[in-house]
């Protein structure tokens, strides 16, 4: 895992300490302000503390190299985490939403907000974004998909304080109900990140083929490797946040098994250098048959 151990601490470092200081002053602006916006948006900042625990265990768990019960790594253990992180701000969602609906059935708005309830908006969306992009700056290096998804629970938050911010000015302004129908919007922003982030990591565990044009540029590769005649079939499929491959190829006929086995080698070695989400290339060489209509 080498230098990205020290990547993973510094993330879950700030991500904890991050939302704990938001969530209190979110928590404190809410009740001061008389704002249910942001007390539903500082429950949504508290459950990012877990999301970031989550994410850090997941990354530690997904960089761990291949051992003798997991010849082929470890990267779905991030998968998992990633669908937990989603279940989380789901759920997160589906609470917040629930309080909005309740608010306005009942009609019972409370007092108008105060003007720290604004403040709280707008610290909150300035912090998420700094978070978002310096959490997703690094797990882009690491290639971490549980920080990936703990990179977009810090964009759901500054997102859903912009929904709150609205709210909380138009409820000041004389609109009371505004303020409730501001954690329903939060609700739905939420209720939709968490959707993307769990479809992605389900395609990532149900061997789902890359997309056209990554299988397209491995194509090439192989197509452009010194002694490939042809491709015969290319089957990908994600695991985790790589890519295993496998390959036919065909070479002429009267190559001798140590040749076949060299040409096989370099078009393993060119797509993995290539293309670094590939873990692992499988190749099987064919005879290139000239009276074969479906070689080129």
């Amino acid at each position: 895992m080498g230098d990205n151990t020290s990547i993973i601490n510094r993330l879950t470092a700030v991500g904890v300490l991050g939302n704990v200081l938001l969530a209190a002053f979110k928590f404190v602006a809410g009740f001061l302000g008389n704002s249910s916006a942001m007390t539903s948006d500082a429950v949504h900042s508290l459950s990012d503390i877990v999301a970031t625990v989550i994410a850090y265990i997941g990354a530690r768990i997904g960089q761990k190299k291949e051992d003798h019960d997991h010849p082929y790594g470890h990267e779905r253990f991030e998968c998992v985490a990633s669908i937990v992180l989603g279940a989380i701000l789901f759920l997160t969602g589906a609470f917040i939403g629930i309080e909005g609906i309740n608010k306005i059935i009942s009609g019972d708005y409370g007092q108008a907000p105060e003007a720290i309830a604004l403040v709280a908006a707008v610290v909150s969306i300035v912090t998420k974004e700094l978070m978002y992009q310096y959490t997703m700056h690094y797990a882009k290096i690491m290639d971490s998909d549980s920080f990936k998804a703990d990179a977009w629970h810090h964009r759901s938050d500054a997102l859903s304080s912009i929904a709150a911010l609205i709210g909380i000015g138009l409820a000041m302004m004389g609109f009371p109900i505004m303020d409730p129908i501001a954690s329903i919007v939060i609700c739905l922003f939420i209720i939709k990140l968490a959707y993307g982030i769990i479809r992605d990591a389900f395609d990532k565990m149900v061997d789902t083929a890359c997309e056209d044009c990554v299988i397209e540029e491995i194509r090439e590769i192989v197509a452009d490797t010194e002694g490939v005649r042809g491709v015969d079939c290319i089957n990908t499929r994600k695991f985790g946040n790589k890519i295993y491959v496998d390959l036919e190829i065909c070479v002429e006929c009267d190559l001798t098994v140590e040749q076949g086995h060299e040409i096989a080698e370099n078009v393993h070695e060119r797509v993995e250098r290539e293309i670094p989400a590939v873990k692992h290339v499988m190749v099987h060489v064919n005879p290139f048959n000239i009276h074969n209509p479906d070689h080129d």
